[in-house]
């Protein structure tokens, strides 16, 4: 089944930020040799990669020469130079997830395309190239206000998101190609992780409720399992499973999904990588999201994604007003507390909503659970 010895296999990774070290970290069980392509070693995951070398993931020429000395090139982030990927995968390289998965996902535009010529459940949405368009569309009554404007390209964490729920708000428009979402009544956010092998082996995880900061845009927390009906959470896994194999999936997939008011699943947007929404697998599952992807792009046999425990995460998030060296307030308080697992990435400067760490809890009481996560966030603070 392995044409090479495991050990031997030179696996290069598009990023060094915080999900690069965790899967280096997981490769290291392994004894993987992992290389790091990134723009500086102070970046989170190079301490923890035997092999760094600086570049630009944007760049044809640095991601084609890293790439090309390498058995398997994955990714931790999916604003990456796609052209490249596709003469490493012509010149016989792996890369996982492939280079026409990547080209999809990483326009939103296309990803809406996508889910609509396949029937998938989406908000309704229009393509525009530049914010006079736009105007022009409000105008001729061809959308209307309230709606979501998101940037097809770049977008993460709440950046390149803007949502006018009134006239004044269209000064905040972004001038670039971009989709407009009709604005939907979301209850609940969640979110479903899917891996999926080369030999075409697929497994979920099970569902994740997500729970937003409204300043950032970003999760500030998530419980798992999510408490949501079963027939909503097996429409999601057939959709899941649906887009994993049309997409053709090697690795991961995080996709996120919102209900509305009336009950009905929509497809938000899809990132095939680890994911934030699957950091409480590393201390709550059988085999952690980073494990995995490292299984699916080997073509190893995949993990259980068995919960032994119920499973929450509080992203760590540089506090309003605060920028420079990074120090942590509360740290000793919260590891005093039962089922607290500590994730700090490292990051040497803080800024408002930066990710600089997660905290993950484990236990068997949801209610107890709550509780602990209202006390991480209000305890946990990122400050300079």
């Amino acid at each position: 089944m392995y044409k090479k010895n495991l050990l031997d296999q030179q696996i290069g990774i598009l990023g060094g930020g915080q999900l690069g070290k965790m899967l280096a970290i997981e490769a290291a069980n392994w004894h993987l040799p992992i290389h790091i392509l990134d723009q500086k070693a102070d970046f989170p995951a190079v301490p923890y990669a035997p092999f760094f070398q600086a570049g630009n993931f944007k760049n044809y020429d640095d991601v084609y020469h890293f790439g090309i000395s390498k058995d398997i090139l994955t990714i931790e982030i999916e604003q990456i130079n796609v052209d490249a990927l596709f003469d490493l995968e012509n010149e016989g390289v792996k890369v996982y997830p492939k280079p026409a998965t990547v080209k999809v996902i990483q326009d939103k535009g296309l990803q809406k395309l996508f889910y609509q010529e396949r029937k998938i459940p989406t908000a309704p949405f229009k393509l525009f190239e530049n914010a006079l368009e736009i105007h022009e569309a409000i105008l001729n009554h061809e959308i209307k206000i309230p709606f979501v404007q998101k940037s097809r390209k770049d977008g993460y964490d709440g950046k390149g998101v803007v949502v006018v729920s009134e006239e004044n708000n269209l000064t905040s428009l972004l001038d670039c190609p971009s989709i407009i979402e009709e604005k939907i009544e979301i209850i609940k956010e969640i979110s479903i992780i899917v891996a999926r092998s080369a030999s075409g082996e697929l497994v979920h995880y099970e569902p994740v409720e997500q729970h937003f900061n409204p300043d950032a845009n970003l999760v500030e927390y998530l419980i798992c399992p999510a408490e949501i009906e079963h027939t909503q959470y097996l429409e999601m896994k057939d959709i899941s499973t649906l887009i994993a194999t049309e997409i053709d999936l090697v690795g991961l997939l995080a996709i996120e999904f919102f209900i509305d008011v009336k009950d009905n699943v929509y497809v938000n947007e899809v990132a095939p990588r680890p994911h934030n929404s699957g950091h409480h697998t590393q201390n709550s599952c059988e085999t952690s999201q980073f494990e995995q992807h490292l299984r699916a792009i080997l073509d190893m046999p995949l993990g259980s994604t068995r919960q032994h425990s119920l499973g929450a995460m509080v992203n760590i998030i540089g506090e309003p007003g605060y920028f420079g060296k990074t120090l942590y307030k509360g740290l000793e308080s919260i590891l005093s507390i039962e089922g607290v697992h500590l994730h700090l990435y490292g990051k040497i400067e803080t800024r408002p909503y930066r990710k600089m760490g997660h905290v993950n809890i484990s236990g068997n009481n949801r209610k107890k659970i709550i509780e602990n996560i209202k006390i991480i966030k209000s305890t946990l603070k990122v400050i300079s």
